[in-house]
């Protein structure tokens, strides 16, 4: 068995509207692309879901993590005169950081699950990102690196090992999500069916890739899991 499900949780990182290409409101009405769009980015939700319900048959835990940022956030380029999507800034702390479109704001309709994401068999939501000052890309700490969401301790509090990955977006936090479960001892699946990448700058998502495989990491079809 490639998985012991009763040892195992699946996080399914930022399935978010923001982060897709198309959704639509609760009312079925169709929305434009969402504010940092990832191409292909609603092509994760069908292998994710399938997984989940392997993952509920089989005493599993599933996981979502969302980005919940508020108005005016320090990663929003809006909130830096003079500067757009794509630049760095310097923070108070000496660590760079990148501008970003606004995206994920708190209560907005682009900071909701994409509508066809099952949330039936989640068992926990991370919110992460909702500080002001502080950015996150990792399901496990914020962009200080030190600031924790709690996940960690959750998931060695019910004796779980190993950790299915998927969702978006490949270069970032799915990258640094299993960076930080290799680094906490945690066995470490990226699933390659249920990951899209932002793809900036050029060529970030084969250096994920292949930072993921040399750290250890294990990237597999989850077709493989759920034949397993």
């Amino acid at each position: 068995m490639l998985v012991d499900f009763l040892r195992s949780a699946l996080i399914e990182v930022d399935v978010q509207n923001d982060f897709c290409p198309s959704y639509q409101t609760a009312r079925g009405e169709s929305l434009p692309p969402g504010a940092l769009a990832v191409n292909r980015g609603d092509e994760v939700v069908p292998p994710l879901n399938a997984l989940a319900v392997q993952f509920a048959r089989r005493g599993g835990k599933v996981i979502a993590t969302a980005d919940w940022h508020p108005a005016g956030h320090v990663s929003f380029a809006a909130s830096h005169p003079g500067k757009r999507p794509g630049d760095t800034i310097c923070l108070p702390n000496g660590a760079e950081q990148a501008l970003w479109p606004e995206h994920c704001v708190q209560g907005t309709v682009g900071a909701a699950f994409h509508e066809t994401l099952d949330l039936r068999p989640v068992h926990l939501i991370i919110r992460k990102g909702y500080r002001t000052q502080l950015d996150s890309y990792s399901a496990f700490f914020e962009n200080d690196r030190t600031t924790t969401t709690g996940l960690d301790a959750y998931l060695k509090g019910l004796g779980i090992g190993t950790l299915l990955f998927g969702g978006l977006a490949t270069d970032y936090c799915i990258l640094y999500s299993a960076l930080d479960a290799l680094r906490l001892g945690f066995r470490t699946l990226v699933l390659t069916d249920a990951i899209r990448a932002v793809g900036y700058p050029e060529g970030s998502e084969e250096q994920s890739l292949q930072r993921l495989r040399e750290t250890g990491a294990i990237l597999i079809d989850s077709e493989a899991i759920v034949a397993g």
